[in-house]
């Protein structure tokens, strides 16, 4: 091979891997996890099982009951110890733990309970903690300051302090913009849900998620059709974009992950994880066209 026919191939070659390079850049390969919330009527190892069963690898913990208070500030040494025992034993990853702050009690003892739960969340090894605004105006600068810690709180214990739209004072880009602005803590992101920006607001999700869309690091996915709305849908029922959402979130350099909050509720286990299932592959589906 002379000079010139060696630089022809390697350029070539070079433009090959960069086209391949590009093209794999092009496909989305966001993980996809099921909280525990279609589950509920049932027990919690019944969601283990069935979350697994649905073909799914990641769960979130965001649905608390009397019997699984999960990383409620009142959740006792030994209930976390035996908690992480059976998240261990369920072959499942475990990424989020929802938080529940009070806003209507003194600053300090809402700081003090949100860090109990922020140090449950260490304890089993979570990455993220979820929280939902508040919902009363006279609640909200309560709220920014008790955030305000508890981003960097979370932060000296490695985990990722994040909020979904839920009305109120996180009801929609307006309000979820002067949420970030007042907790002012780059560890304080969004986790997008475009089926509750239906559900609360009516708005266009899309819309909805542009001015923020920098700000997402994860998405709960469900479905919604009206104002207060059903959620506990088979996607496509509703009137949530999947594929549009997803494309808004890919141009902003989302890279996941997706965690399914709603499907149809059966009368069994099994048939709730069967609709589970129908609802990953939906998203596996949508994705692929992304």
């Amino acid at each position: 091979m002379n000079r010139r026919e060696f630089i022809q191939q390697t350029t070539y070659l070079t433009t090959a891997t960069t086209m391949l390079s590009l093209a794999a850049e092009a496909k989305v390969n966001w993980p996809i996890g099921c909280f525990n919330r279609p589950w509920t009527k049932w027990s919690f190892d019944e969601s283990l099982k069935q979350t697994k069963a649905a073909g799914y690898q990641t769960t979130g913990l965001l649905s608390r009951t009397r019997e699984e208070p999960f990383i409620a500030a009142e959740a006792s040494p030994e209930y976390l110890t035996k908690l992480k025992e059976r998240l261990t034993a369920s072959g499942l990853k475990t990424n989020m733990g929802a938080l529940r702050s009070r806003h209507n009690i003194a600053l300090a003892d809402s700081i003090k309970e949100v860090r109990k739960q922020l140090d449950n969340a260490q304890m089993l090894g979570l990455t993220y903690a979820l929280s939902f605004g508040v919902d009363k105006p006279e609640e909200y600068a309560h709220y920014y300051q008790v955030m305000s810690d508890a981003a960097v709180y979370a932060q000296d214990k490695k985990i990722k302090l994040v909020m979904k739209p839920h009305g109120g004072g996180s009801g929609a880009s307006e309000e979820i913009l002067r949420c970030m602005k007042a907790v002012n803590h780059r560890n304080f992101k969004i986790w997008y849900d475009a089926g509750n920006i239906i559900h609360y607001t009516g708005k266009d999700p899309i819309e909805e998620l542009k001015p923020i869309a920098q700000h997402v690091t994860g998405f709960c996915a469900k479905d919604c059709a009206t104002v207060k709305g059903d959620v506990m849908l088979q996607f496509g029922e509703g009137k949530v974009d999947f594929a549009g959402v997803f494309k808004t979130l890919k141009a902003a350099g989302f890279k996941g992950p997706i965690m399914v909050e709603c499907c149809k509720i059966g009368a069994t286990p099994e048939e709730t994880a069967a609709n589970a299932k129908a609802n990953r592959e939906f998203l596996v589906k949508v994705l692929a066209a992304v």
